[in-house]
Parts: structure tokens; sequence; C-alpha cells
């Protein structure tokens, strides 16, 4: 069973171990009952310890963070190829190839999909627990958590400076002004079973783009997305309603020869890790197919560095402070300073 271990500091002391659990390691009122429910499932010094207990500077504080219960619907494993970039106890990233779904679908139950690529390769009792999702024609970095509580910790932290996600895609035309912060509403499109649209009384959507390089034959543009906000098809529909569909989006724009899906590819991840406090930073280089468009029509030279394209190893880091990025970070950081003067 998977743990989390503290040692009480001294400015800590007195604090009750429910306290501690809710205003220290973020569990909520529910995870904080089940536990109490465990023989082992809250310790102090190696003892059982109710929730009423008062801590002592000193005192070892130990909680049982693991899933006791199995889910309804068990993974069926798959042996499908699965790239993981990143992984420890609590958490793994991995890279989602396109084409794959992120959990098993009713309608193609054979397909593959990330929940049963994981339980082909941590075994049948892996528990499915997707952080972030991304479409079946979506490639790049995916965060998987290894228990319900670190779920709950990295959705809590979603969209804040603690998870920031960053993608890369191609459009079609010239994004007007070439970047910006498109704050739209999502909702149903009404007459569609999957499509989503821009509607008044959609729930809240933001992104922030801005363009990196642009092709004039055929006319299209090379962007940087940062989500602020977790929309389905948020990226896809925002830029659609632009006029700016993506390359390959057949439901937002038009099939297109050059790539048999919607060009989006999920790059940077920079996050808090939920458990240790240290920061993550990691990069996936575009797929084959964005990166031959790229190669064909667009000039990259001068934009950001070859990280963004073709076979380059993964970049990854951990530090104590705010990661301070790699050559092709600098972009990335002048748009954060113009999102916080904008408010965003």
């Amino acid at each position: 069973m998977e743990t989390i271990t503290r040692v009480v500091a001294p400015e800590e002391d007195g604090l009750t171990v429910r306290r501690y659990l809710r205003g220290k390691l973020k569990f909520s009122a529910r995870a904080v009952s089940r536990l109490t429910q465990a023989e082992t499932g809250i310790l102090v010094n190696g003892e059982r310890a109710f929730t009423t207990r008062e801590l002592r500077a000193g005192d070892v504080l130990r909680v049982e963070i693991g899933d006791r219960r199995q889910p309804k619907k068990p993974l069926v494993p798959g042996n499908w190829p699965l790239e993981i970039l990143w992984e420890d106890e609590h958490l793994l990233v991995i890279n989602k190839p396109a084409g794959m779904t992120s959990h098993a679908s009713n309608f193609d139950p054979d397909a593959p999909n990330v929940g049963g690529a994981l339980a082909y390769l941590r075994g049948g009792g892996f528990i499915f627990h997707p952080a972030s999702r991304l479409d079946r024609g979506t490639s790049g970095i995916m965060v998987v958590a290894k228990s319900g509580y670190i779920h709950d910790r990295l959705r809590r932290a979603m969209h804040s400076g603690a998870y920031r996600r960053e993608y890369r895609a191609i459009c079609t035309g010239r994004p007007e002004p070439p970047q910006g912060v498109i704050n739209l509403p999502i909702g149903r499109d009404e007459s569609s079973v999957v499509a989503r649209m821009v509607r008044p009384d959609g729930a809240k959507a933001v992104t922030a783009y801005e363009t990196l390089s642009a092709s004039d034959a055929p006319a299209l543009s090379f962007v940087r997305l940062r989500p602020r906000t977790g929309r389905t098809h948020q990226l896809r529909v925002h830029m659609a309603h632009m006029g700016c569909a993506l390359l390959g989006d057949w439901l937002y724009g038009v099939e297109s020869p050059l790539i048999a899906r919607p060009a989006l590819h999920s790059y940077r991840l920079t996050l808090r890790h939920p458990v240790e406090g240290g920061w993550l930073e990691l990069t996936a280089p575009l797929p084959g197919d964005m990166a031959q468009v790229l190669g064909r029509y667009f000039k990259l030279g001068g934009i950001e560095n070859a990280d963004m394209v073709g076979d380059v190893p993964l970049q990854a880091r951990t530090a104590g402070g705010v990661p301070q990025g790699d050559s092709g970070t600098g972009g990335a950081r002048d748009l954060d300073a113009r999102e916080r003067e904008s408010g965003l």
C-alpha cells in the first residue's frame, strides 16, 4: 500500500491528526473518514491513531494513500506501445501516440487505449487515474496518478501555476492578432453528438496562443497554445472560432492530405510534485507527422530551438525552485508575463 510519511515540525506541535491531514496534506473529509476505517490507515510513531489525537513535534505520521477499492469496471490489458517519460511511486507521465484513446471506448472496446496499455505494463490490478485526458487524435504528454489521493491533488492544481500544460499545433490561416488570449465560453453543439461550440451559455474557457511561424503556400501557422481551463475540445474549438481550424481537424475544419488527424501535440508539462513539492518539467518532441509538415512548409530558424521537432531526447528536470527551462522556453516565459499583465 502506497503511503506518505511526515515528521511533525515544531510549528505544527499541537495540531490534531485531522487538522494535519486536512490542512497540511489536503485530504478531503471523505478520504479522512476512509482512513479511520483502516487498521493501518493512520499511524503515529507506528501505532494506530485517531483523528482527534494531538501531534507533538518529532512525531512520525504515516498515512496510507493507496486505493483500497477496486474500480467497478476493471481495465482490460492490451499490448499496445506506450512510452513512459517519467515515473515515481506517486505518478507517471506518458507520451501518448495519436490514434490511442485515453479510456476504453464502449463503441470500440478493442481499440488501443492508455488505460489498457498501462494495465498490460503494470499488471491487471493497476487502477487508472488520468489527471488529464487527450483526444484520440492528439499526441503528447499526459499525466496519470497512481492513487485517488494523488489524482485529487493534481485535479486541484490543474490550470494553476503549479500545473501548466503547453501545446504545439499547426492551424490553417493566420491568427489575428498573432498572439493573444481567447476568452470565449464553450458548450455542446446541439446538432452533433460529439462536437462543441462557442456559445454564451457555455462554460468559461480561456486559451492563450502565440504564432511561432507561418507558411505562405499553403497558408498555415505553427502556434503555441496554453489552456487555462480544460473544456472538451477547447483548443480545437477556440482556433476554429478564430477562423484558423487545426490542420486535419475534420470535426471543426476540413480533412487534409497533409496529416490524417488534428495537428495538435501536448508538448510541455510544468508541474509542482503533489507530494515532494519540487518542480518537474518535461517536453516531448513533435511526432513525425507534424514534424514532416513543418519541415516541408516552414522556415523554423530563429523561432525556437530544435527541441520542438524531430527525434530530440526528452528534456526533464526536477528542482527545488521554478524550472529555468531549456533554450526553447524563453518565449513561453514571455507569454506568461503578458498573460499576467492582462489579468489572466
